[in-house]
């Protein structure tokens, strides 16, 4: 079954981003697109809807925290997941409050990114 998931990677790290990439790409999903601000990333939700968004929380702009909500409205469908190297308690329960599906701590491994595409599509064929 080709469930063609469209995915969306806001981190102003470029190394961050292509490592990504290249593990879903792995995984079998070419359909990702990349930001590096929170300003980017939300007018790429305006453009497009996404199935999966890995927003990290340090943006150049603004915190990626304080940004959920306005993408949750622009784009309901969408599942935030946060990105971050600093997985408090604090952050993770704060991100989850406003509006976070998911949260993966940095680094993260292939494996990691597999089971949370996972945990929003059980039925996508991951190898």
């Amino acid at each position: 079954m080709d469930t063609q998931l469209s995915i969306l990677i806001v981190d102003d790290v470029g190394t961050v981003r292509s490592f990504l990439n290249q593990t879903l790409m792995h995984l079998g999903i070419d359909n990702v697109r990349e930001a590096s601000t929170a300003a980017q990333c939300l007018s790429a939700c305006k453009e497009k809807e996404f199935n999966i968004i890995f927003l990290d929380i340090e943006l150049p702009d603004g915190d990626g925290k304080e940004i959920i909500s306005q993408i949750n409205e622009i784009s309901p469908e969408a599942n935030v997941v946060m990105v971050s190297a600093h997985s408090t308690v604090e952050n993770v329960k704060e991100a989850i409050e406003k509006g976070a599906k998911g949260f993966v701590v940095k680094p993260f491994t292939p494996k990691k990114i597999a089971a949370m595409l996972k945990k929003f599509y059980p039925e996508l064929e991951i190898v």
